[in-house]
């Protein structure tokens, strides 16, 4: 008898749409399950999308309609994360992967369809924008699997849900639909399922349209007042405001607002 194959390897297929990084997660045998491989490779991603003159917009999605990301793959466990060693770099590789997604200049919008759970609520909370279809299916299911889940990671979904919400979905692991997911707040709009793609898309547009300077000078500030340990300080927070007012975009964006027309605006 021929034994069975095992499923082929998770990874991240990365492509640029016009000033779009695309950032796709494709492991269909686990529901897109994020691998110890695929957390220290989306880490790099970022890292190279962020430094990209032509990128204006990162976009995380899953592959196919079942599974934005089903969270980390439990079938690695046994080998990738059984002793204090194993246990401390795969920590380390999820904890790169979310500073990676919070530190990136560029605006960082998840597109959820389906199954988002344990790390890719995580990976979607780390996200600046979220979007998801009515039908996708939100779990934090840690208390089902006896692992012990990082500080970090809590303190984010709390900074982004409240005390109250996070216990809530920690202690029950229960699960949420999307319209239940926007009105928590865990995503920023709900789309049905025939119009996901069509209005993600647009919503895609309007923040790679919008200014560049002006979007990272706002995240840096974001990041400042959430407090993170990396996040830049207010000198230059600051430095990045004034950077806007000597922009030659912001010229462009007056002189398109006089002349009633779309601004085009080019990062300078």
């Amino acid at each position: 008898m021929t034994p069975a194959s095992s499923p082929a390897p998770g990874r991240l297929d990365v492509a640029l749409e016009g000033h779009v990084v695309r950032v796709r997660i494709v492991n269909p045998a686990r529901y897109n399950a994020m691998s110890l491989a695929m957390w220290e490779e989306l880490a790099r991603v970022l890292r190279e999308a962020g430094n990209r003159d032509d990128a204006r917009a990162i976009v995380l999605a899953g592959d196919g309609d079942r599974a934005f990301v089903s969270g980390a793959d439990i079938s690695e466990f046994g080998a990738q994360r059984k002793d204090p060693a194993q246990i401390a770099r795969y920590d380390a590789a999820v904890a790169g992967a979310m500073r990676a997604l919070s530190a990136c200049p560029l605006p960082v919008i998840a597109a959820i369809r389906g199954i988002c759970m344990g790390g890719g609520m995580a990976l979607a909370l780390a996200c600046d924008l979220r979007y998801c279809s009515q039908g996708s299916r939100f779990r934090m299911p840690a208390g089902r699997l006896g692992l012990g889940y990082a500080m970090e990671g809590l303190k984010r979904m709390r900074d982004m849900l409240g005390a109250a919400r996070t216990a809530d979905l920690f202690m029950t692991a229960r699960t949420l639909d999307g319209i239940e997911a926007a009105r928590i707040g865990l995503v920023h709009e709900v789309y049905a399922e025939e119009e996901f793609d069509q209005a993600v898309a647009r919503r895609i547009g309007e923040v790679a349209g919008n200014a560049p300077l002006t979007l990272r000078a706002a995240k840096m500030a974001l990041r400042h007042l959430a407090g993170e340990p990396s996040a830049p300080t207010a000198e230059a927070v600051d430095e990045a405001v004034r950077a806007c007012f000597l922009s030659q975009d912001y010229q462009e964006g007056q002189l398109a607002f006089r002349e009633k027309r779309p601004p085009v605006f080019t990062g300078s």
